[in-house]
């Protein structure tokens, strides 16, 4: 998986300056686990949505059998406040991008990764999810080159990420920008943080930040951008191909008629994904002074069950109606994952 990531993209990582909670449930640093009857999740915004409750509720369902114990589900509109919500103790367990766990291990490291929902092959091998940068449907040709599409012109654009946070909303498709980029002499010296904002003299005439890879999708959709960051996973809930295969570059994607918030008034509405890159699944992760090792044991076995990963609203299959967060295509299921599984995004420079 490392030499899979490290030859696609060039990566600088930076650190996110992040703010949240002024209080904790139980000094991290410090001494044992504190008594509690309440297992409290944190959210990113992606997963946070009305249109995911259910999911939701039958993830802390499992986890309320495993332990005995109530689930309360902490909603986020902001990817630093999960990260610190997770980190400062104030919540037991989080699911969350490879960036952002690894922001949060490295503000406090009893946070460690749990489980990351598997490929189709049942195993860690392909367990990945994709970083699309997509257009508007008609804007296409301006990214056009021979019979695909390249980044060339994206320069003076303006551009949505997701969040500095964000995996597949920021660090990925920021470092494959730098990486294409820094070989013109004119972007040689061209950095992570030069991305952040736009102006006359930056590489982007604007940057926004859609807070969530749903809001970066819908920036590009209004034609508040050009060109936004999103994730496969992230919006799959709310489109369809209209023409072309699920993550191959130039595919149309449609908004459906139905779709919930943000798409709810942008049905039919089309963009293209002109750019398509893997990325490492996202874990369940769980702050270690917090929950007890008999609850992370206990969670750790029902999850990576086979009933979890037989089980139709969380796991979704492709004909099922119900929205969720994981999908059923072959054998996926969640697996135990051990932290030095996200090392290539540490390592990637």
């Amino acid at each position: 998986m490392k030499k899979l990531i490290l030859t696609l993209i060039s990566l600088t990582l930076a650190a996110a300056l992040l703010t949240g909670c002024s209080t904790t449930t139980a000094d991290p640093g410090q001494g044992g686990v504190k008594d509690y009857d309440t297992i409290t999740i944190v959210w990113y915004p992606n997963e946070s949505g009305n249109d995911l409750k259910g999911a939701r509720e039958e993830l802390g369902a499992v986890i309320e059998t495993a332990t005995g114990k109530k689930v309360n589900h902490q909603l986020t509109t902001d990817y630093a406040i999960a990260i610190e919500t997770i980190a400062n103790g104030n919540a037991h367990l989080a699911f969350m991008g490879a960036q952002g766990y690894v922001e949060a291990r490295n503000k406090n490291n009893k946070v460690t990764s749990l489980v990351v929902p598997t490929g189709k092959s049942g195993t860690l091998d392909d367990a990945v999810y994709y970083s699309w940068l997509i257009v508007k449907k008609g804007n296409e040709g301006q990214y056009q080159s021979g019979n695909g599409y390249a980044i060339d012109n994206i320069q003076g654009k303006r551009f949505s990420f997701v969040s500095n946070s964000s995996t597949s909303g920021f660090v990925i498709p920021s470092s494959g920008i730098i990486a294409h980029f820094s070989k013109k002499s004119e972007w040689s010296n061209l950095k992570q943080e030069d991305l952040l904002e736009g102006g006359a003299n930056m590489f982007f005439q604007e940057v926004l930040f859609g807070g969530s890879h749903q809001g970066s999708a819908v920036n590009v959709l209004t034609d508040r951008a050009d060109i936004g960051a999103v994730c496969d996973t992230c919006v799959a809930n709310y489109i369809e191909p209209a023409s072309g295969e699920v993550n191959k570059v130039g595919t149309v994607y449609r908004v459906t008629a139905n779709a919930a918030e943000p798409f709810n008034t942008l049905g039919g509405e089309e963009f293209v994904a002109i750019s398509v890159t893997p990325v490492l699944n996202a874990p369940f992760v769980v702050n270690t002074a917090v929950l007890s090792e008999e609850d992370q044991t206990a969670i750790l076995e029902a999850m990576t069950s086979d009933a979890v990963a037989n089980n139709q609203k969380i796991f979704i299959p492709k004909d099922s109606e119900f929205k969720g967060l994981f999908s059923k295509t072959a054998n996926e299921r969640f697996a135990k994952v051990e932290d030095s599984w996200f090392n290539p995004i540490r390592e990637l420079k």
